[in-house]
């Protein structure tokens, strides 16, 4: 080889290492917020911004969205593609919000965090900046016994926790396709549970109307989102890409892309909570098998809502 093909070949590989630098840079820039956001979203934010600073508005939102906040966070953007706005549009709509918070995906309790570590400390009660969720443990079963032997007292009993699949964004920055691969997954890992877990899948897309106002009145199903999702851009493409796992007994249950990815559900008449907790576990266990979930080394499971982060002085789920 000539000096002259050796130095090209050099070139040529500085050239793909400086183009390959600057992909790392621009994904970097954008998880760390460091990418402007669009003139029309921080418009929509300014506007928005105005009024719920001038509204009666008692949200968590407005107490910690100051000024200071805003300007620190108004131009960030996730690699997901999330903007402040994704965040907080709920809220801005509805001045009546309790929190008016949302997380679009993962990186958003990162990139925004100025923000959401405000809120959940004030909403949890305590989980400040520096606290970190310990390692899952779902504690000692054999602790827990029927609540009302008697059947006297308690009509059912019912335990449930949200999950969501690594390497998606949660609500509103999910695509069509993204809403459909998630079932696609998820309908593969229903066909192979066994034994008290082996049920049947159902979408919303083909099931009757009746069928679903009927498994809505037994409340085993849930309803297109509220106005809070709605403003939050949680229910685009509906029904697509949604539907409920049941097992043939109907005691678990798992919805599909309703507020989060997964809500993992054990249910049953009367007061034996053992049981009930009993499935629940064994139900993630085995879906935690089959799928990764996003999950934080300070928050735990993530989830859309931060209300559905579990307060790490209380549970461990």
């Amino acid at each position: 080889m000539s000096i002259f093909s050796r130095l090209r070949s050099k070139l040529f590989k500085l050239s793909n290492h400086l183009m390959d630098q600057q992909e790392r840079c621009k994904k970097c820039n954008i998880k760390c917020g460091l990418i402007k956001v669009s003139p029309d979203v921080l418009r929509s934010l300014e506007d928005g911004f105005q009024k719920l600073s001038g509204s009666n508005s008692t949200s968590l939102l407005k107490k910690y969205l100051t000024k200071q906040v805003f300007d620190e966070l108004k131009q960030k953007k996730t690699s997901f593609g999330s903007t402040l706005l994704d965040c907080i549009q709920s809220g801005l709509v509805n001045h009546d919000s309790g929190v008016g918070i949302y997380a679009p995906d993962p990186e958003a309790y990162v990139v925004f965090a100025s923000l959401f570590n405000s809120i959940i400390q004030d909403y949890h009660g305590g989980f400040g900046p520096e606290d970190k969720h310990p390692k899952l443990d779902w504690g000692d079963i054999s602790n827990l016994e029927d609540l009302d032997p008697n059947g006297e007292h308690i009509i059912s009993t019912r335990v449930r926790c949200g999950r969501s699949i690594e390497g998606y964004p949660f609500n509103p920055c999910l695509t069509e396709d993204n809403y459909m691969e998630i079932e696609e997954q998820m309908i593969k890992i229903f066909r192979t549970m066994e034994g008290e877990l082996e049920g049947e899948y159902k979408d919303l897309t083909t099931m009757s109307k009746e069928e679903q106002n009927q498994l809505i009145d037994d409340h085993f199903l849930f309803k297109e989102g509220d106005r809070f999702l709605k403003a939050a851009n949680a229910c685009r493409f509906w029904p697509k890409g949604r539907g409920i796992y049941m097992n043939h007994n109907k005691t678990f249950l798992v919805w599909v892309n309703e507020e989060d990815h997964l809500r993992i559900i054990s249910m049953q008449p009367g007061g034996d909570m053992a049981s009930v907790y009993k499935r629940m576990i064994e139900g993630v266990y085995y879906l935690e098998q089959n799928i990764k979930f996003a999950r934080s080394p300070r928050f735990g499971f993530l989830t859309f809502c931060p209300t559905n982060l579990v307060k790490f002085s209380r549970y461990n789920n």
